[in-house]
């Protein structure tokens, strides 16, 4: 598991960005991906996927 922040979520489009902590890489979080409901700010423990245009959020929950 990986820890970071919610930089940015749309919850009308379903997605958003969460920031690394460990190297402030962003990663592209879908809705799908999501165990808790996140806000932009919000400290998240996520795992990473390997997705079309990268690495992806998943197992989303607030810490």
């Amino acid at each position: 598991m990986s820890r970071g922040t919610v930089k940015f979520f749309n919850d009308s489009k379903g997605f958003g960005f969460i920031t690394e902590d460990e190297n402030n890489k962003e990663h592209f979080v879908h809705i799908s991906g999501l165990i808790d409901e996140i806000r932009e700010g919000d400290a998240v423990d996520f795992d990473l996927t390997e997705g079309k245009k990268g690495l992806n959020a998943i197992n989303v929950k607030v810490v």
